[in-house]
């Protein structure tokens, strides 16, 4: 994390060898440490390309001190977007590279595609509990349902999520000096904020929409996602279906994103001298948050503002003094049934007195 920059989380990149094109130059003898960043600056210095040829799907945005962002639109579930995105990184060599993903996600740059195909079909309780217990229940299950898109598509397509960010990630780790930022909101900020903005009627038909999703995708479909205009139309789609939700899920992490693509790209420190320099920065986004990126570049951006979760409604304190009676209800019976002995050794159990207290209704918030 950037000691100056809460927003964005830094990762180191990853210690693997390069390919033999890209290899490091070993480190003379008699070299001092500040001889040794400085040889390693001009080696990425002659890399860089000042002029590069860049695949389409990569958008130039300069910041007020000169720094260059090369933005990659990508396509979740893209082998061409990989190949976008590695392409970007070798040819500009960036000081710094941002990814749309939180901490909360992270897991997915280590994990190789095998695990990652096993997890994303393997949706148990435990995931639903941990979802649950992570968001609360009603954006925990929103969650699990996102999921089991993510899930269809991954069963269809036989390809695991997120290539892009991995391949980003072992591409920044052979790049000298470059930093890796997590660019994305929190998760769980986003789907709290997202079930909040939703009315009931509004969620039961986004879960029943997802539940029973089955429509068949093919990898065209997918490529066809880095088509700005067939991206956008889909957008319009879905604003009339949910204006909320795309104003949370979309609209919000653009403005988030901006704000973290926009802290990494301010001017470094060059050797031996520490003078200032504009920054060169790589980000990594899917295709649907270039255009309002694009947007919000030169704007001012009120983070706090979509940063904040509302308090518990009304209708979630109902739900949750429900749920409590129905459990106590079981329970007064399970006590009957045991007799009075069993009965009190079952409501001392950790685990009951625990599911009582996560049950405990909360005074709801005031209007």
């Amino acid at each position: 994390m950037d000691q100056d920059n809460n927003s964005e989380d830094e990762l180191v990149g990853p210690s693997e060898d390069a390919s033999e094109d890209e290899s490091l130059p070993s480190r003379l003898p008699g070299l001092s440490d500040s001889e040794a960043v400085e040889m390693l600056w001009q080696v990425r210095a002659q890399r860089r390309q000042s002029s590069p040829e860049l695949p389409e799907t990569v958008t130039r945005l300069t910041a007020p001190d000169g720094s260059l962002l090369y933005l990659v639109g990508t396509a979740h579930f893209s082998d061409s977007s990989k190949k976008d995105v590695a392409t970007t990184i070798r040819a500009v060599q960036p000081d710094v590279v941002v990814v749309e993903l939180c901490q909360y996600r992270v897991s997915m740059l280590k994990m190789d595609e095998k695990t990652l195909l096993k997890e994303a079909k393997d949706i148990n309780l435990d995931k639903v509990q941990q979802a649950i217990k992570q968001n609360g229940v009603m954006s925990g299950l929103m969650q699990i349902l996102l999921l089991k898109v993510s899930a269809h598509i991954t069963e269809q397509l036989g390809m695991a999520p997120g290539g892009e960010f991995r391949e980003a990630f072992k591409q920044a780790g052979r790049v000298p000096f470059c930093k890796f930022h997590l660019g994305d909101r929190p998760i769980p900020v986003t789907f709290k904020r997202a079930i909040a903005a939703l009315s009931l009627w509004q969620k039961a038909r986004l879960a029943w929409g997802l539940c029973f999703l089955s429509d068949p995708i093919s990898k065209e479909d997918v490529e066809k996602c880095k088509q700005k205009d067939l991206l956008e139309q889909t957008m319009l789609e879905m604003i009339g279906e949910f204006p909320a939700l795309h104003q949370t899920i979309v609209a919000e992490r653009d403005i988030y994103l901006t704000h973290t693509l926009r802290q990494a790209a301010r001017c470094v420190e060059a050797p031996p001298n520490a003078q200032k320099v504009p920054a060169v920065v790589v980000g990594v986004v899917g295709m649907g948050h270039v255009p309002g990126i694009e947007r919000n570049w030169e704007k001012e951006l009120n983070i706090q503002e979509i940063m904040s979760v509302a308090p518990p409604s009304r209708f979630g304190w109902m739900l949750r003094t429900v749920l409590k009676a129905g459990v106590m209800g079981v329970l007064g019976y399970a006590c009957y049934r045991a007799g009075g002995g069993m009965g009190r050794a079952l409501l001392s159990l950790p685990a009951v007195q625990s599911l009582l207290d996560n049950l405990r209704p909360l005074p709801p918030a005031a209007a």
